[in-house]
Order: C-alpha cells, then sequence, then structure tokens
C-alpha cells in the first residue's frame, strides 16, 4: 500500500490561545513496499506526522491518503508501534498478539496460529504462555511488533521503537525488522533520532527541519545496490558510502538548528 501527503500541515491552539504552527505544508510520495526513516529535531513534527498517517490526527491543511484514499480514521491496515511497547499486563504473550485479530472477530484458532507464527517470527516462541511483565523490555517491544504483523497491515508506522534500548537489543531488533521487511513487503514508516540507525534501516530518509517541520532533505539509501548484493550489518556501517551518508544527513540536521 502507497501513501501520499499533499500539502499537508498542522496547527495547535493552547489551552493559553497560542497558535502553534507544527507543521509546515509537507507533500511526500511512498511507493508500497519502500521503507522510510524520518529524522530531525525534537518538536519538528515526525510524531505528528505519523499521527496523521495513522488516522489518529486530522490535518489542519492539505491531505493524507492511502492508496488514493483520504485517511479520515485509523485501520488496521495501518498498523502503528509505539516508543513503549504498550501491552496489557493481565493478559499472556499470546493473548496481547491476538488482541487485534479479536476485535475484527477473526476466529479463535485462526487468531492462535497467526499469533504463533508472529512470535516465531520476532524469535518469541515458547513463550506465548508468559505475562508480558515477565518479559525483559526489548522482549516485550517484540511482542508489540508481533501483535501489530498479526492484522497483516499493508503499512507499518513505528515511533522510535527501539529507543529506550539498550545498543545490543536495539541491533538484534534492527536485524529482525530489516529480515520482515524483506520478507513480507511491507511499506514501513519509521521515526528514530538515530542517524546511523535511519541509514542502516532505510531505502530512503527524510530529514525535517525545526518547527515548524518540512522535509528538507530526501535522500535515497542505495548502498548495497552499489556492492551488489545485501551487506551484513557491520559491513555496510563501515563502507565509505554509509560514512558518508551518515554525515551527510546529521550536518543537514544541525545546520538546520544553527541560530
Amino acid at each position: 500500500m502507497s501513501f501520499t501527503l499533499e500539502n499537508v500541515s498542522q496547527r495547535y491552539i493552547t489551552d493559553s490561545g497560542e497558535v502553534i504552527h507544527a507543521l509546515a505544508d509537507t507533500s511526500l510520495e511512498v511507493p508500497a513496499g519502500e521503507f522510510v526513516c524520518v529524522v530531525g529535531p525534537s518538536g519538528c513534527g515526525k510524531t505528528t506526522l505519523l499521527r496523521i498517517l495513522a488516522g489518529f490526527l486530522e490535518p489542519t491543511g492539505g491531505i493524507a491518503s492511502a492508496n488514493g484514499q483520504p485517511i479520515t480514521r485509523p485501520s488496521w491496515e495501518r498498523g502503528v508501534v509505539f516508543q513503549q511497547a504498550n501491552l496489557y499486563p493481565w493478559l499472556t504473550v499470546r493473548k496481547n498478539v491476538e488482541l487485534g485479530l479479536k476485535f475484527r472477530g477473526i476466529d479463535a484458532s485462526t487468531r492462535r496460529e497467526t499469533a504463533e507464527q508472529c512470535l516465531a517470527l520476532v524469535g518469541l516462541g515458547g513463550f506465548e504462555d508468559k505475562k508480558t511483565y515477565e518479559l525483559s523490555g526489548g522482549m516485550q517491544q517484540r511482542t508489540q511488533i508481533a501483535r501489530v504483523l498479526a492484522n497483516d497491515p499493508e503499512i507499518i508506522l513505528m515511533d522510535e521503537p527501539f529507543g529506550a534500548l539498550d545498543a545490543l537489543t536495539r541491533e538484534r531488533l534492527q536485524m529482525d525488522l530489516l529480515t520482515i521487511a524483506r520478507e513480507r513487503k511491507k511499506t514501513i514508516f519509521f521515526i528514530t533520532h538515530s542517524v546511523e540507525e535511519a541509514v542502516f534501516l532505510g531505502d530512503r530518509v527524510l530529514v525535517m527541519s525545526p518547527r515548524p517541520g518540512r522535509v528538507v532533505l530526501d535522500e535515497p539509501v542505495r548502498i548495497s545496490a552499489q556492492y551488489g548484493r545485501m551487506l551484513d550489518g557491520k559491513e555496510l556501517r563501515s563502507t565509505p558510502e554509509f560514512v558518508a551518508l551518515r554525515d551527510k544527513i546529521s550536518d543537514t540536521i544541525y545546520e538546520g538548528q544553527a541560530p
């Protein structure tokens, strides 16, 4: 599923009556199956953009569309992975993963089979009957990803999903996510504060300016293609092309924040 933004903007009115211009006119086209990473300074409108795409927030200007249809409300076809796992502690891991399917009226045996397949995909086979509070932070985040995958959305929206994790767990989940993206061919919109993570994961990296946010750099990532094969994590990060692109994106962010 593709999505587009046509001159989308967002303004908020605070309790004191102040108008906050969070997002400037933004136009964007993302084809089906593309992995797009978004970076930029805090408060630049990254999460606002994601909330509009998720259908949680109606833009004050412009139109957001998925497959040519205006986005007017949340939908299971656009799954959201939050920074915090947001699981239900009184349910087992399996029951958490089944939840979206249950709300959609999917029968119990199909829910169970789908949940177990998705948990195996994220490396949590054997943990189905654990309560979520028994899991580590990384395992909880894997459970949240499995819950989104179980619904089989066309678009996955991810808001700094690995930001609170330790470096080793973060790297493992990055590799898991790349595997899922390649095997499931999902369209992914991924927000991060880590430029290195964005270059490592993305087919394309967007850099947003300070508020009011707008896209100031739209950079394709074609490092593996230049080498004619898929590079593993360590190999990719050590290439001169990776370093150069990481530095270019970092410089764009810092230049935009300069007084």
